[in-house]
């Protein structure tokens, strides 16, 4: 009996691409079926790769292929991520409706301020106009010796 590059991978605890290339330095003999998979010797393989036992399984990182058995842990792996999206969903819609009042609050305070100065401007702007009039409808006082006599009173 002999290994595919899978068993030999299994049997061994490396990748497929760990014994195709120990295979294609030649460290390892193999040959290649008809259908395009390898034969590889399990005496040949074990003398390079030791076989690995159930015990050694237990210690070494799960590879790509390797699938966990525990399917109820993973549902409530799922389950627990589902939830964590959508309270994360629910504070990022609460943060939104905050930022859109407060940009909202901002705008109303913003209008408030522009029509108080618009105001301020135009009642300044009469303040002026009303001194430009007072100062050309009232007269100057007269100047010189005759002025200071009239607005002096003279009491007999």
């Amino acid at each position: 009996m002999s290994y595919t590059l899978g068993q030999a991978a299994q049997a061994t605890g490396k990748s497929k691409m760990t014994i195709q290339r120990v295979i294609k330095k030649g460290v390892i003999s193999a040959t290649k079926a008809e259908t395009g998979e390898w034969k590889i010797d399990p005496a040949e393989l074990h003398r390079v790769f030791p076989l690995v036992t159930e015990s050694d399984t237990a210690d070494r990182p799960m590879l790509r292929g390797d699938t966990p058995s525990d399917a109820k842990g993973l549902q409530r792996e799922i389950e627990v991520r589902n939830e964590k999206i959508r309270l994360i969903e629910e504070q990022t819609e609460r943060e939104r409706r905050q930022f859109q009042n407060t940009i909202e609050d901002l705008r109303n305070r913003l209008d408030q301020s522009e029509e108080e100065r618009r105001k301020a401007q135009a009642q300044l702007t009469a303040l002026l106009t009303d001194q430009r009039q007072q100062k050309e409808e009232a007269p100057s006082p007269p100047r010189g010796f005759w002025s200071r006599l009239w607005n002096t009173k003279i009491s007999l």
